[in-house]
């Protein structure tokens, strides 16, 4: 047999250069001392207010939008789990809650593209303001070379970017941005949400990401196990959530705090109220595993 037909059929292109922001990102992550935490949450309550808020209007709700709410409020509750360093002597913590998360948008070959959007100001939205800006984020036509959705980099700007050396990018971009707080914000927000889809396949699932961000928040998929609800042992649905925050700017017991705000906001259901009646919501509290 001669050697290429032990190859098979195969396909060259072009590597496609807007994925080397998202290459420089993983490397920039890597020198972050970032240590992550693994939390299952139980969120029974807020899947039945999501239900039964498009039961009651007709309008859906997604589950990511309800996550970042519910962590835009824990965090401008401890603001510090997502301060930035400026130089090596102080710390810039901010009111504003900005989350980056990850939109997968359609590009014209039909090829799919997931591209970063920044949420400004989400501690002060709804879940329904959320879940509207994702959906129009959505469906905002793709700018060839567009490589962050809502950027006000031009299309030739953004491209001669990404095909520049690394070293020149490193050189001219990304030292100046982590050098700059302000522009860090601006340019990035200051809070990172993915989300893992279905990639447990029934059951929960962490992820362990790479990223820049002082608070990076994974989401795994829901999954129904048991738990246990006025002493009584039923059938929940619980979330796999993995929080990585930055050591160097923050420690272990403040960060313990925030988690803790998080697990009650999403335990209770945090901003369906409209759709959670006040009964409703007292009766689905349940405990929340760590």
């Amino acid at each position: 047999m001669k050697p290429l037909d032990l190859i098979g059929s195969f396909k060259e292109s072009d590597f496609p250069s807007f994925r080397n922001p998202t290459i420089d990102t993983m490397v920039w992550g890597r020198q972050r001392h970032h240590i992550p935490i693994l939390l299952e949450i139980d969120v029974t309550a807020a899947r039945e207010g999501i239900h039964d808020h498009k039961t009651k209007t007709g309008q859906g709700i997604s589950f990511t939008s309800w996550i970042v709410k519910c962590l835009a409020q824990a965090v401008s509750e401890h603001k510090y789990v997502h301060a930035l360093r400026k130089g090596k002597r102080q710390l810039v913590t901010f009111d504003d809650v900005d989350v980056t998360i990850i939109i997968e948008r359609v590009a014209e070959a039909g090829e799919k593209l997931p591209m970063p959007y920044i949420i400004r100001k989400a501690n002060e939205k709804t879940v329904a303001d959320i879940h509207a800006e994702i959906r129009a984020a959505q469906r905002l036509p793709v700018v060839t070379g567009e490589v962050q959705i809502g950027s006000h980099r031009t299309a030739w700007m953004t491209k001669i970017f990404t095909i520049l050396p690394q070293f020149v990018r490193d050189r001219f971009f990304w030292q100046p941005v982590f050098r700059n707080p302000f522009l860090f914000k601006r340019m990035m927000g200051t809070i990172s949400v993915t989300a893992l889809g279905m990639v447990g396949q029934g059951g929960l699932s962490w992820g362990i990401p790479i990223g820049i961000h002082p608070l990076i928040i994974a989401v795994g998929e829901i999954s129904k196990r048991p738990g246990i609800l006025n002493e009584q042992i039923v059938i929940r649905e619980y979330v796999g959530l993995t929080v990585l925050f930055d050591h160097d700017v923050t420690d272990g017991a403040p960060v313990a705090r925030f988690i803790r705000r998080l697990q009650e906001l999403m335990a209770d259901g945090y901003g369906l109220e409209s759709a959670l009646g006040e009964d409703s919501q007292n009766s689905n509290k349940a405990l929340v595993h760590e």
